[in-house]
């Protein structure tokens, strides 16, 4: 049989994927000249993969990057999450000293999703199975304490794709969390069930988020603030320390 030749459009999509694997992220004229390719045909390549859901635009200046959704291309071949390796150990050490059950989350094509969980090891969890569970950007605790932590240029696509404005309201309330180091679930009627949770940074920018849910019966977030705020900060830059080994 005759040797087959590249689908031309497959291979230019994957020229684009690959010149994006190399960077955190591209311009269209970066990416235009390493693969290349015409800048109008780069464009059209890049709203395909962003409608795919494996490319995500930061912003104008900053250009596109990668979602985790390419890691799905790798299930096959036992693709290990490094940040879930990394964070993993510290995650359950604390529960077992403390008890209450922690959660690790990550941006994904624009959504804050659980990657990991020590729920199912806490004798204090309401839950048992909570992994690739959307967490709300502007109500969650992980999700406002990855709006206070991120970019600039992240924080404006997030609250652009949610329709909010970044009023001087919510600035004062992201200002404060950045103080305060650690961010709280806000919710219209509070529930028996709350979250405290802290940015996970390195290298000048968010990895992703850890919170700890508790019972507002066994305390109040003042409290769990002061109490815990710093035990899972300390945790946080140990696990940033891992993951970028």
């Amino acid at each position: 049989m005759p040797e087959a030749q590249p689908i031309e459009p497959v291979r230019r999509s994957f020229a684009v994927l690959e010149a994006l694997s190399r960077r955190p992220h591209g311009t269209i004229a970066a990416l235009a000249e390493e693969t290349e390719l015409p800048r109008p045909t780069v464009v059209r390549l890049l709203q395909t993969l962003v409608a795919l859901g494996y490319v995500t635009q930061v912003s104008r200046d900053i250009g596109y990057r990668l979602t985790d959704r390419v890691l799905g291309l790798a299930q096959g071949i036992r693709f290990i999450d490094h940040f879930v390796d990394a964070a993993a150990p510290h995650m359950q050490r604390f529960t077992r000293e403390h008890g209450w059950p922690l959660y690790l989350a990550a941006m994904s094509h624009r959504a804050l999703i659980i990657r990991y969980s020590t729920a199912a090891e806490s004798p204090m969890a309401f839950e048992r199975l909570a992994l690739r569970r959307h967490s709300p950007i502007l109500s969650g605790a992980v999700g406002r304490a990855w709006l206070a932590f991120c970019s600039d240029e992240e924080r404006r696509a997030a609250l652009r794709d949610l329709g909010v404005r970044d009023d001087a309201r919510l600035a004062a309330a992201l200002a404060r969390i950045r103080h305060d180091g650690h961010a709280f679930a806000i919710t219209a009627r509070p529930g028996r069930l709350q979250g405290l949770a802290v940015p996970i940074l390195g290298r000048g920018r968010i990895l992703g988020c850890m919170s700890m849910r508790f019972t507002r019966s066994a305390m109040g977030d003042a409290e769990a603030g002061a109490r815990f705020g710093p035990l899972l900060s300390e945790l946080a830059r140990a696990i940033a320390g891992d993951a970028e080994r």
